[in-house]
C-alpha cells in the first residue's frame, strides 16, 4: 500500500511515523558527547539547507500571484498569523500543562502548511490556486514573522537559544533569499524532482527531533513531563483546532467569501506546519527545551491531519461539490 493510500485509510501521516520513531530513539539511545556535539552540526547544516530548497522552488511567479489575490491571501495570514497567536497565548496558561506550556504558544505562532492544505483544498473541492498561493505566502512571510512573534511573546521565557536572531538571519532568511537567486536556473529541476525535496524536508524534520529529544535526555528534562501534562496537551490541542475551524468557517462567511475561498480559509487557516515549525524551534531554542517544545507541534500535526482529511471528504460530498 503506498503512503498516500495508507494516509487515505488509516488517517496516519507517514512523516508522523517518522517523528515518533525518532522521539523514541531520542530517548532510548540519545546523542552523547562527541555524538551530540556533531548532531547539532548535522542539525545547523540541515536547516539552512532546507530553507536554500525553499528558496529555491518559490518561483517569482508565486510570489507574484500570493501579492494579487490580496483578499483571500490576507485572510489566511490573519488567521495565521493574529487570530492563532491571540488563542494560543489564553491556551498556553491551561493548568496542567508544566513544560509543555511554552510549545503550545509556540505552535500558535507557526505558519500553515502547504502540502496538506493544499491536498485537503483539493479534495473538498475549494479553491486550489488560491490555497497554494495562500500557503506559499504564509511559508514565506513566516520565516519572518514567527521569530518575531517568538521573540515578542516568549523572550521573557528564557528558553530562546543564545544569538536567536543572529541564527534567524543566518540559518533561515539569508539560505532563503539565496535559493531565490538560484532560483532561476534551478527552480524548474528541483520543482521536477520534488521526490528528492521530500527527503531531504523529511529527514531535517526527523534529524531535528532526533537531536533535541537527545539533548532533553541527557539533560534530564522528561522527568518534569507526566502522562497528565500530556492528556492535557491533548485537550488544548483539540479546542484550539475545533476553534479556528470555526473561526475560518464562519469567518470566510462574514467576509462574504464563495464557497470555495470558505473552503481554503478553513483548510489552511488552521494548519500549522510541523514541517517548518521543528527547525524553526532547533534555531530559536537551547536544545533542551527545543524537543518539550516540538511535542505540541507533533500532537497538533497528527490530529489537523485526521480532523480535517474527514471534513474535506464531507465537504467534496457536499452542495456545490
Amino acid at each position: 500500500m503506498s503512503p498516500a493510500r495508507a494516509r487515505r485509510r488509516w488517517g496516519v501521516d507517514p512523516l508522523t511515523v517518522l517523528v515518533v520513531v525518532a522521539l523514541v530513539a531520542g530517548l532510548v539511545v540519545p546523542l552523547r558527547g562527541t555524538g551530540a556535539g556533531l548532531g547539532r552540526w548535522t542539525v545547523t547544516a540541515a536547516v539552512v539547507l532546507l530553507f536554500f530548497g525553499y528558496g529555491v522552488r518559490t518561483s517569482r511567479g508565486e510570489l507574484g500571484e500570493a501579492v494579487r489575490a490580496w483578499r483571500l491571501q490576507a485572510a489566511v495570514l490573519v488567521a495565521t498569523f493574529v487570530v492563532f497567536p491571540v488563542l494560543g497565548v489564553v491556551a498556553h496558561l491551561v493548568p496542567g500543562l508544566g513544560d509543555l506550556r511554552p510549545g503550545v504558544l509556540f505552535l500558535a505562532l507557526l505558519p500553515s502548511t502547504v502540502q496538506s492544505s493544499v491536498v485537503l483544498t483539493s479534495v473538498a473541492r475549494g479553491n486550489v490556486p488560491g490555497a497554494i498561493t495562500a500557503a506559499t505566502a504564509s511559508n514565506i512571510l513566516g520565516i519572518a514573522l514567527t521569530p518575531a512573534l517568538v521573540a515578542v511573546l516568549m523572550g521573557r521565557s528564557g528558553g530562546l537559544g543564545p544569538g536567536a536572531l543572529v541564527g534567524v538571519l543566518t540559518h533561515l532568511v539569508v539560505p532563503f533569499a539565496v535559493g531565490q537567486v538560484f532560483s532561476r536556473w534551478w527552480g524548474v529541476w528541483v520543482t521536477n524532482h520534488a521526490h528528492i525535496t521530500k527527503v531531504t524536508d523529511r529527514g531535517t524534520v526527523v534529524l531535528v527531533v532526533y537531536v533535541s529529544v537527545s539533548a532533553a535526555t541527557v539533560a534530564g528534562a522528561w522527568t518534569r513531563v507526566a502522562p497528565a501534562n500530556l492528556a492535557v496537551l491533548g485537550a488544548v490541542c483539540t479546542v484550539l483546532l475545533a476553534a479556528m475551524l470555526v473561526l475560518t468557517w464562519r469567518g470566510g462567511w462574514w467576509l462574504g467569501l464563495d464557497r470555495a475561498d470558505r473552503i481554503t480559509l478553513l483548510m489552511c487557516g488552521s494548519k500549522k506546519s510541523l514541517a517548518t515549525g521543528l527547525p524553526m524551534a532547533s534555531v530559536l531554542f537551547v536544545p533542551a527545551m527545543a524537543a518539550s517544545v516540538a511535542l505540541p507541534v507533533i500532537v497538533f500535526h497528527q490530529l489537523q491531519l485526521a480532523v480535517c482529511a474527514v471534513l474535506a471528504r464531507r465537504l467534496g460530498a457536499g452542495p456545490g461539490g
